[in-house]
Order: C-alpha cells, then structure tokens, then sequence
C-alpha cells in the first residue's frame, strides 16, 4: 500500500488553478467524505486558502457513523472550522449550504450593506478530492446537471458562475487537488472508500484491513453477514479471510473474496461506519 500515489504530477497544476481563482471567491466549500473526515482531506489545503473563510462539508452522512458524524462536525468548529454534514446523493440537508455561508460570511455582508451594496451573491469554489461527491452537490445546488461526474485529475472546462440559490454562485471547474500521502494507512482508508482506481491496490491488502476495523468495532455485523461464530475471532485476520472465501463458495479465491467484502463496505451491507476516530485525531492535535 505504501507505493499507491495519487498522481503527484497534477498537484502543482491544480495548486496553480486554485490559486489563480482564489481571489474571485468569497468563501472556500471543501467537500470531504464523512466516512473518513481527515483521510479524505488535502494535506496541502491549508497553506493555498490560508486565511480565507471556508465551510466543511461532511458529505455521504447517510453512509457514515451518526453519533461520529456529530463529533467530527464538532472537532472542526473546534478548530476553527464550521461544519455541517449532509447526504447529497438523496439531497438531504444540501440548501444548509447556503444558509451556513451566508452566516460565516455576515459581518462582510454587513459592511457591504453599509456602503449601500446589497443583495449581492456570495461566490464560492468547491474543494475535494475525488469521489467525496463534489460534482453531485454542486449538480444539487444549481438544480440542473452541469457539473461533469468522474474522477479525472486535472479536468479544465471553460470558466463559468453558476448560480445557486438567490444568494449563491459557484465557480465551475475549480481543479482537482490530488493528495501525495506518506502514511498507508490513509491509502487504505481512500481505497475501502472508493476513492482510488481499483488497479491501484491489492484487494486483500484493503480488505484485510476492513476486517480488522469491523473486528475491533462492529464484530456482529462482521457475524451476521459472513455467519462466523465468535471462535471465527480467534484466527488470524489472514486465515479468517480465507475462511470467509471458503464459506462464500469461493474456495480459495480470495481475491474475489476480498473484492465481495470491499464492495459490501461500500454498499453499506456491514452498516453506517467511520473509518476515521475523533478520539484519535484529538490525541494527535
């Protein structure tokens, strides 16, 4: 897992394209997955928006642990960060976005106001890695589908403003930002997720470690699924892999196995489930 990189070559360009748009917007919506909070997150965002007013937007809430959804949103706000979470695929809590704006951003609409400028729509960029939903909200927001789906690094369309709302304008296009990370671990976490290319990584690799997160935190639903006993536990994470293969009818293709297991991740056939715990990230703050 230590070798997956997420096309390093296109961080400089989108850093570029960002940093050339910046100025245009008034406020930053950096969309990430609520699944993984900060996994999902793009080391180098901090230094390119630096002191610009941003909203994080926890997407996929439906898939992701409720109470967690609730503490990540609260560890943001604590770090200066609004928050809120919001499921755009069913287009549940999406119109929030403009609302919350609108709050973070009151004291320039009231100086603007002031000077006699009013009604004036607040402009703003969306930020995200791929598959966190980027193009689903914006498609949401605007009403219409005019955002292009999919996961291409450095896609350029012609610049526009879409409005959004009455009081809200999106810039199109605003350039992908790939994160290069170091830690494996983050690799896994994008790759259960579905936010890296399947040829990207080795399937038991990923599953294992998805074995071992639902072992420490949701046993029974690892039990209910795949029928294992609680003496199932006792093995290796390897060797109940490879118990589970067999029990699929699979004999000892775990591979494919190991593909199933993804895949019921994703679906949500094992639950609502975190990948990223607050406990941890506080402990490192």
């Amino acid at each position: 897992m230590a070798t997956i990189q997420w096309y390093p070559g296109h961080m400089a360009k989108a850093k570029k394209q960002v940093q050339e748009k910046l100025h245009l917007v008034d406020i930053v919506l950096e969309i990430v997955d609520a699944r993984l909070p900060l996994a999902s997150r793009n080391p180098i965002l901090d230094q390119i928006i630096q002191q610009k007013p941003r909203l994080m937007i926890l997407n996929k809430a439906d898939l992701a642990d409720p109470a967690l959804n609730a503490a990540w949103i609260n560890y943001f706000k604590q770090h200066g960060l609004p928050a809120i979470s919001i499921d755009s695929q069913h287009n549940h809590n999406v119109q929030q976005i403009e609302k919350q704006a609108q709050v973070i951003l009151a004291d320039k609409i009231a100086r603007q106001q002031a000077r006699g400028i009013k009604n004036k729509p607040i402009r703003a960029i969306c930020i995200g890695i791929p598959n966190v939903g980027k193009s689903t909200i914006l498609n949401r927001l605007v009403k219409r589908n005019v955002a292009i789906t999919g996961n291409h690094p450095g896609v350029t369309k012609k610049q526009q403003w879409l409005k959004a709302g009455k009081s809200l304008e999106l810039l199109d296009t605003p350039g992908i930002l790939w994160p290069k990370f170091e830690d494996p671990l983050v690799g896994k976490k994008l790759a259960l997720t579905g936010a890296i290319k399947d040829s990207l990584y080795h399937a038991d690799d990923v599953a294992l470690y998805a074995l071992a997160f639902f072992k420490q935190y949701f046993p029974e639903r690892l039990q209910k699924r795949y029928r294992l006993t609680e003496a199932d536990f006792e093995l290796t994470d390897p060797d109940l892999l490879l118990k589970i293969t067999a029990d699929l009818g699979l004999k000892d293709d775990y591979e494919r196995a190991s593909e199933r297991l993804i895949l019921d991740c994703r679906k949500g056939k094992l639950g609502r489930y975190t990948l990223d715990q607050v406990t941890e990230a506080a402990a490192n703050d």
